[in-house]
């Protein structure tokens, strides 16, 4: 029996979806700088069509764009790169003190009432806490140890990712080339629905990307700015990594709330001020986020539930690593159209709706 012409399409589209993941497997250790060649490319790509819109060449234009974008990260770099590392190092020193520290705060609290109230001993209470606040410090200490691993292995990276400016360079001058390229190769019976696709995928990873990127943006300046004014200790460390980590919805402020209130009670008992004013911070930051911000930027039309995103970021970051979690939003939001376009798909179909019942004929008396 022949297969029939949908089943051929969809081999071909589980096949072409098993030599990318097949790709991307076998050479992630080495697609680093490509991915971010892409993703700075795709990024500035309306940028470069607006100076074309006011006279430049496209040449000229990626030159300019790239410039000054090498051009501000080399700034930032110098100006916050030594500040962020001493404080990252620091950190790592002081962690099992100021774990220490904040066991000895929360002893007191753990009163005979609390511990008749629980109905167990308060030595235990006292041992379970000694053994939380051990293995915290542990946990804290490797997680930020592998942070510092990963930034000088970033650093040494930065021999390899000089090729990064000349791929985004290339790939921006030629993008509307090879995206008019790509388009021939598609299937002529198929290339309005795969075009179609392709425009809603585009708009939820520009509106999600840039969006989020923007809330992350605002957010670790404002949590850097509010933490550095309260005098708390690596607050510009502590900010900025809050706000980088809002790119996971609920993550950054979650971990970054618990992190600086920590450290706030630790440096600050018994002093209550300092510490209620670290909490506003947070709070205030979720409120404007929620309220305020996001809503403009971010909208209805994005269509990544956060569950899904998180999801995402999960098990890209674990089948290929640092690359997998560059690929993780575009694939979490091309993934998201296409299963949307399956559902319209099937709503629509007879497997659906079922054939239309039979009503027979009402029966007619002889005159």
């Amino acid at each position: 029996m022949q297969p029939t012409a949908f089943q051929r399409r969809i081999a071909f589209w589980i096949a072409a979806l098993i030599f990318f993941l097949a790709f991307l497997f076998i050479f992630s250790p080495i697609l680093l700088p490509f991915v971010l060649g892409l993703i700075l490319a795709y990024a500035l790509d309306p940028v470069a069509d607006w100076f074309q819109k006011l006279g430049f060449s496209r040449l000229i234009a990626a030159v300019f764009i790239l410039t000054i974008l090498l051009f501000t990260f080399m700034l930032l770099a110098v100006a916050l790169l030594p500040i962020l590392i001493n404080q990252l190092a620091g950190l790592i020193n002081v962690i099992p003190s100021y774990f220490e520290q904040l066991q000895r705060l929360l002893l007191p609290l753990l009163d005979s009432e609390a511990a008749v109230f629980l109905g167990i001993d308060a030595d235990t209470i006292r041992a379970s806490l000694s053994t939380i606040m051990r293995e915290g410090a542990v946990f804290m200490t490797r997680f930020l140890t592998s942070i510092w691993s990963s930034g000088r292995a970033i650093l040494d990276w930065f021999i390899l990712l000089v090729v990064t400016p000349f791929i985004a360079f290339y790939l921006l001058y030629d993008w509307d080339r090879m995206l008019s390229l790509i388009d021939s190769w598609l299937p002529r019976s198929q290339a309005p629905v795969i075009r179609q696709l392709v425009g809603e995928m585009s708009t939820a990873i520009n509106g999600f990307v840039r969006g989020q990127s923007l809330l992350c943006l605002f957010l670790g300046v404002f949590y850097a700015i509010g933490l550095s004014f309260v005098q708390l200790p690596y607050g510009l460390l502590i900010g900025l990594g809050a706000g980088l980590f809002s790119f996971i919805p609920f993550a950054g402020s979650i971990l970054g709330f618990i992190v600086a209130m920590s450290v706030a009670c630790v440096t600050f008992w018994p002093q209550w001020m300092p510490i209620v004013a670290t909490g506003v911070i947070f709070i205030g930051g979720q409120f404007i986020e929620g309220n305020i911000l996001q809503p403009r930027l971010l909208g209805e039309s994005v269509g990544l539930h956060p569950v899904w995103l998180m999801f995402s970021l999960v098990a890209f970051g674990y089948l290929f690593g640092f690359v997998g979690l560059l690929i993780a939003v575009p694939a979490a939001a091309a993934i998201g159209v296409l299963v949307r376009f399956a559902l319209r798909r099937y709503l629509s179909s007879e497997f659906y709706r079922g054939h239309p019942p039979q009503i027979p004929p009402p029966e007619t008396k002889d005159v």
